[in-house]
């Protein structure tokens, strides 16, 4: 049976390039060093899958269904392509080719997570280093409005507040752990320091820091919720670290405020770095939605939420960005490529998907396949495809092939390029 060793895991930001998968006639048996999320993806991943190729649930010949997906977006006025965030980048690469070629948008899950780190970023810049630095260095670590002992399984104790560094030696004895949120989570248990603050607050409270941090007074009792004394002890404790990181989540960026809340805390970063150094680390989601981002970037001038209609690429989040696209009826077609968005869009950009004719490129079956008109079934990238993925902090790694795809079965890439040729005829 061979073992591959050094294998990248396709689930979250972290991508753990450590694990080692075992595999018995085109079958995954054994993963060691995964998370228990990553290792029910490696040995389930043969389970629900999209078997072959349908048009409108009746099923077609991967060409006939390259053909109608072809169709449906040369004949579209206002065709929109979303996803792309649990995908390899020669693929995204792809989508942004076919974009551009049918006039239309395209747009990837960033949109609805950290689309407002990434407008806070542009106006402000960032400091920031790889996860390798902080677990090397960091002797404290915040995390923000994020859960990564629910989300990101492997953080604590291969990159962050656990990880043995070069400088860190005793790990968890070595740094003092801060947690920020509105409800108590599993984080409490963990932290030195839970800071419980009251919704929406976030804003006001990385104001508060930032006035302590510059050397200002709080004449208040609290703020938002927390104690002035938690406050003043935080801030301090900040000022006298070694070397800080700051580590958020949705909880920052999709609460009120928004980009307003990176801003801030984007602007306590930068005072503390007159006093030591800190840096600022999103926790990316998917696997390579941090690659969706940089991919669309170099390609185009912006990271998501691009228009082609005018034959030039146009950025305006808001406007082009597919809940605000899907929900105004604009979009008459949509190519939705390794994404669920049925399954977690509102209601109304949920319920414009299944009214439009929509196509699916999926391993997996899912609630957008289910109302897809051409669903294609793809290989699974990481896993039975390799590419390019983007780390959380803008690393990129290499996925390996682990194993063959289904009979028939071609990776997102290749059916793009099968769509591009149809489409350019």
């Amino acid at each position: 049976m061979p073992v591959y060793r050094s294998v990248v895991c396709p689930f979250c930001g972290c991508l753990c390039d450590d694990l080692e998968v075992t595999v018995e006639d085109n079958r995954i048996v054994k993963v060691r060093n995964g998370c228990a999320i990553s290792t029910s993806k490696f040995l389930h991943h043969h389970e629900n899958r999209v078997e072959k190729p349908l048009i409108d649930g009746e099923s077609a010949t991967l060409e006939e269904a390259v053909k109608e997906a072809a169709e449906i977006l040369k004949s579209a006025r206002r065709p929109l392509i979303y996803g792309l965030s649990s995908t390899e980048c020669g693929a995204i690469a792809k989508a942004i080719e076919l974009a551009e070629l049918i006039g239309g948008v395209i747009d990837n899950t960033a949109s609805v997570c950290h689309g407002p780190t990434i407008l806070a970023l542009q106006t402000l810049g960032e400091s920031k280093c790889t996860l390798g630095t902080v677990r090397n260095r960091a002797d404290l670590i915040i995390y923000w409005g994020c859960n990564p002992l629910e989300a990101h399984l492997r953080h604590l104790t291969r990159y962050s507040a656990m990880a043995r560094g070069l400088y860190t030696s005793g790990g968890r004895k070595d740094r003092y752990v801060v947690a920020v949120d509105v409800r108590e989570t599993r984080m409490k248990r963990v932290a030195d320091l839970f800071v419980k603050v009251k919704p929406g607050g976030d804003y006001e409270l990385l104001s508060a820091l930032r006035a302590v941090v510059r050397g200002y007074g709080l004449d208040v009792d609290e703020v938002s919720g927390v104690p002035r004394d938690v406050i003043l002890e935080l801030a301090e404790r900040m000022k006298k670290s070694r070397f800080g990181a700051i580590f958020f989540g949705l909880g920052l960026t999709q609460s009120e405020g928004r980009h307003m809340n990176i801003e801030a805390a984007i602007g306590l970063v930068a005072d503390l770095n007159h006093h030591t150094k800190f840096v600022l680390i999103p926790m990316r989601g998917h696997y390579n939605v941090a690659g969706a981002n940089t991919v669309t970037t170099w390609q185009t001038g912006y990271p998501y939420a691009v228009d082609f209609s005018r034959g030039y690429p146009r950025y305006n989040p808001g406007e082009y960005t597919a809940v605000d696209l899907l929900s105004r009826g604009e979009a008459d077609a949509a190519l939705i490529i390794a994404s669920d968005p049925v399954a977690h869009l509102p209601y109304k950009a949920a319920r414009r998907l299944a009214e439009i004719p929509t196509i699916v490129l999926d391993p997996k079956r899912s609630m957008t396949s289910m109302i897809g008109r051409v669903v294609i079934p793809t290989a699974a990238a990481g896993i039975e495809a390799e590419g390019t993925a983007y780390r959380m902090d803008g690393i990129p790694i290499r996925l390996k092939k682990l194993m063959e795809p289904p009979e028939g079965v071609l990776p997102d890439a290749e059916i793009l390029s099968l769509i591009i040729e149809e489409v350019m005829g």
